[in-house]
């Protein structure tokens, strides 16, 4: 591999982030939204989940849409218009889907709503399918999985604020009075945020990010020490990324793993105000902390991205995790919110820090013991009360945090000039997200909402068993991430 690309290429890289902060900002303003729709249109549980149905099921036909194009010309329309265009007309799409929650909001419309959703989520699904192969081909393969965990990490930074602005804007300040939810209060965030992907979209078009990046076997051959003979062989044997069994199988690992993300989320104020007793607006603090303990988990798999020294980022292992949870606490501080409730939480990032170091680096070893970690989380949270099922259910953040970077680095591995057609693929199961979250849904007003998690032990079981089976896949078509244990050194 050349020299130019073993080192990640920061100065495309940081502007690439920018669409992830968006897609965790609108993500996790969807769990606010949830229960005051569920309460303003008079939903059961299982119907306020068509928030979360209508966006992610966007991404879903979304990629379908992208891959009918692409027939219809005969040629990959992300070649065709290259990533750039690519990601400035995922925003501008995107921007026209919150020119909706203004007429929704007026009118008091559900199904307007989510129409308006459910087209930022079209707009997200292009912007998906270039972002991902995209951070992957800026610097060696080697830390491919940390710079997306990176970039996941920046992702929740935004779904740590979403919540606190959105119910903001809803509610007002957390020492209000007011504790009815206001659909017209909706408008004024959602048009300024489609004014920001306008913006955002003129930078990036005119970003030095490449339009037609190198994702090359070759790349994959030198970064995870695979047999070329084995590899070259594979391939030529295969005329369609569908014929990978490490990507068939990764599909239905990021439908469950999306799916237990947003599901856990978002079942979880439902949770808390009706067998908990606590009032909506007192809520979003508590779903800001999910989200952040994406962004604690993530901004600690990402510090092998930045090729420190050995000691250095064992520190920085450390020490990272408990930045993001400071920048929790300081977004929330600045919100007005009590902080009290949430300082015994630097305990529980213990078993993060303990998990990370257990998997040195391996994805597939990492995505096994947080899968492992994550059915203890839900467990707990099943079959315990108060604030302690509260942060067990929380927690499960901490261990979803780095898993999309695992099962996308897993799953395109091997896949050489098929991983644009493959990263389409994967993208499309992210409608796993408002599945789950509806199958939930249905369980809990079936059972109770706290058992009905048992839906997200479920995903995480086929999680660690995929982690165990795609190993085996993988060594077979003579790619190894040993080399990965390391830590890009």
């Amino acid at each position: 591999m050349s020299s130019e690309n073993s080192q990640t290429k920061w100065g495309q890289f940081l502007p690439l982030v920018s669409v992830f902060f968006f897609w965790g900002f609108v993500a996790a303003s969807n769990d606010i939204l949830i229960p005051v729709f569920k309460k303003a249109f008079d939903l059961s549980q299982g119907e306020s989940q068509l928030v979360s149905v209508a966006f992610y099921v966007a991404y879903t036909v979304g990629a379908l849409i992208y891959m009918a194009v692409s027939a219809l010309i005969k040629e990959d329309i992300t070649n065709k218009i290259g990533y750039k265009n690519g990601l400035a007309l995922g925003l501008s799409i995107s921007a026209l889907g919150t020119l909706l929650f203004y007429p929704a909001a007026n009118s008091g419309s559900f199904p307007l709503m989510l129409s308006g959703l459910f087209i930022v989520g079209l707009g997200f699904s292009l912007q998906q399918t270039v972002a991902n192969p995209l951070a992957i081909a800026l610097g060696s393969r080697h830390t491919a999985s940390q710079r997306l965990t990176l970039a996941g990490g920046i992702n929740n930074f935004g779904t740590t604020i979403g919540p606190l602005i959105v119910s903001f804007a809803i509610f007002g300040s957390p020492s209000a009075e007011n504790t009815e939810a206001s659909i017209e209060s909706v408008k004024i965030p959602y048009l300024i945020l489609g004014l920001a992907f306008l913006i955002v979209a003129v930078i990036l078009k005119f970003s030095s990010l490449p339009d037609k990046p190198a994702i090359e076997e070759e790349a994959v051959k030198d970064e995870v020490g695979s047999n070329s003979q084995i590899l070259d062989a594979v391939n030529v044997a295969k005329t369609s990324a569908l014929q990978y069994p490490q990507l068939v199988m990764g599909m239905i690992a990021i439908f469950v793993y999306v799916g237990v993300e947003v599901s856990t989320a978002s079942n979880l104020p439902a949770y808390m105000e009706k067998d908990l007793g606590y009032k909506l607006k007192d809520i979003a603090p508590y779903v800001s902390l999910y989200w952040a303990s994406l962004m604690i988990g993530r901004w600690t798999g990402a510090v092998e991205a930045f090729n420190l020294s050995a000691g250095v980022e064992k520190v920085m292992k450390i020490f990272a995790p408990y930045i993001a949870f400071a920048v929790f606490l300081g977004v929330n501080a600045i919100a007005g919110h009590d902080l009290a409730p949430f300082y015994v939480y630097a305990f529980v990032i213990l078993a993060l820090i303990a998990a990370d170091i257990a998997s040195k680096g391996n994805p597939a070893r990492m995505l096994l013991i947080f899968s492992i970690v994550g059915i203890a989380a839900l467990f707990t949270g099943m079959f315990t009360s108060g604030d302690t099922s509260v942060y067990a259910f929380t927690s499960v953040g901490l261990f979803c945090s780095t898993l999309w970077p695992c099962i996308f680095t897993l799953a395109v591995s091997g896949l050489g000039n098929k991983t644009a057609q493959g990263s389409n693929f994967l993208i499309m199961m992210i409608m796993g997200g408002g599945i789950v979250s509806w199958l939930q849904g249905v369980v809990a007003d079936e059972t109770s909402i706290q058992m009905s998690y048992i839906v997200g032990v479920a995903c995480f079981a086929y999680l660690a068993f995929y982690a165990w089976r795609v190993s085996g896949i993988l060594k077979s078509q003579g790619i190894s991430f040993d080399k990965k244990l390391g830590g890009g050194h």
